[in-house]
């Protein structure tokens, strides 16, 4: 056995070359191993870029030399020459592999499967890949992952799901995915997310409603949501935050309904969160 085995050259960086089985890597017994008498891009390295590696980043430098062998294994027994395989296969051949038994390679696939096979993965056990699928499906597709399991999941549909559907997640359980849905979703569904329970939520509905319904905040209890409150609210209604607890609250308030001048940062622009009183 030993005799057929070919002496790899050197290698690149300081992991020695391992076949992804274990044990040295046996050039003879490689499909490709006529490769090895052609030269640089157009052959193969053991230790550089080969495809029988264990090393990922071999085997991709072998794939980027011979794109044209990517079809051609698909079906390798290591997920490693899979995935990588799919990055340059023909997309065509790409929903073969949706039910892989390994999520490396489901990663790769939704990267570039048909929006008509990615909807597919909607329902995939890996949560990075179904979070895949949600930034890659077309938005009037998304609506089947609102109600998905993971917060990831459903914090990427928030941000492309059209907004005629966003008052279906108004009141998602959690709290960043709502966030993401007050960033986008129009009035009046945007007035019913006002007394959410989170602050940073309510903050950004603040940010958001029209001026004239802003007085709902002058006396919420986190300074926060005050101080975007006052920030926007109009002029003429700010007179009960000029007595606010906080002091960047009753500034923003003085200087918008003309009590005094407020103190401006280099940068013209006044600082809401600075200070580390506020955590």
């Amino acid at each position: 056995m030993n005799a057929r085995r070919a002496a790899p050259r050197a290698s690149s960086g300081d992991i020695p070359p391992l076949h992804w089985q274990g044990g040295q890597v046996d050039c003879p017994a490689c499909e490709h191993c006529a490769l090895r008498a052609l030269p640089e891009e157009a052959g193969c390295e053991p230790g550089h870029a080969c495809m029988q590696d264990a090393y990922a980043r071999r085997i991709d430098r072998f794939f980027r030399w011979h794109p044209e062998l990517g079809n051609a294994h698909l079906d390798h027994p290591y997920f490693e020459v899979r995935a990588i395989a799919a990055r340059h296969a023909d997309v065509f051949r790409l929903p073969a592999l949706i039910d892989d038994p390994d999520e490396t390679v489901r990663l790769q696939i939704a990267l570039r499967l048909p929006q008509a096979h990615l909807a597919r993965m909607t329902g995939d056990p890996h949560r990075e890949v179904r979070i895949r699928v949600a930034q890659r499906l077309e938005p009037a597709a998304l609506a089947r992952l609102r109600a998905d399991p993971d917060y990831g999941v459903r914090e990427w549909v928030a941000r492309r799901l059209p907004a005629a559907l966003l008052p279906l997640m108004a009141s998602d359980p959690d709290r960043v995915v709502r966030m993401r849905v007050a960033e986008r979703i129009e009035m009046p569904a945007l007035l019913r997310m006002a007394d959410d329970a989170e602050a940073e939520v309510r903050r950004v509905v603040a940010a958001r409603l029209p001026p004239a319904l802003l007085m709902r905040y002058f006396h919420d209890a986190d300074w926060r949501v005050r101080w975007e409150a006052a920030q926007r609210a109009q002029p003429h209604t700010l007179a009960p935050l000029l007595s606010d607890p906080d002091e960047e609250v009753r500034a923003v308030a003085e200087q918008r309904s003309g009590a005094r001048p407020l103190a401006s940062t280099p940068g013209g622009a006044a600082q809401p969160f600075a200070g580390a009183r506020h955590g």
